[in-house]
């Protein structure tokens, strides 16, 4: 059964960082996608970033530059570092990862970020 636990939400003031984890667990699959996504009251929910086993990454154009994402070699901890953080970043973070048919098939339960000005 597949596992999702996020975690390292917090709150911090505008221009700091967090560091989001991600522990996975379960999976038996290869060549799927791991990504964050995020959900602001409101707002629907968008992707942030992305990536594979080939170490290829997809950003969201609002974070390009001040995000990145990793995993460690086995796949089992996703991270995402974000750097200098706005307002407009305050949501609700979800780790997610791909199924065999390339669908967005298994959620965390989320983490909180707050960024104040």
């Amino acid at each position: 059964q597949v596992q999702l636990v996020e975690s390292g939400g917090g709150s911090v003031q505008a221009g700091g960082s967090l560091r989001l984890s991600c522990a996975v667990s379960g999976v038996t699959y290869r060549g799927y996608f791991m990504g964050w996504f995020r959900q602001a009251p409101g707002k629907q929910r968008e992707g942030v970033a992305r990536i594979n086993s080939n170490q290829i990454t997809v950003y969201a154009d609002s974070v390009r530059g001040r995000f990145s994402i990793s995993q460690d070699g086995a796949r089992n901890t996703l991270y995402l570092q974000m750097n200098s953080l706005k307002p407009d970043d305050t949501a609700m973070y979800y780790c997610a990862l791909q199924g065999v048919h390339g669908t967005w098939d298994y959620w965390g339960q989320g983490t909180q970020v707050t960024v104040s000005s």
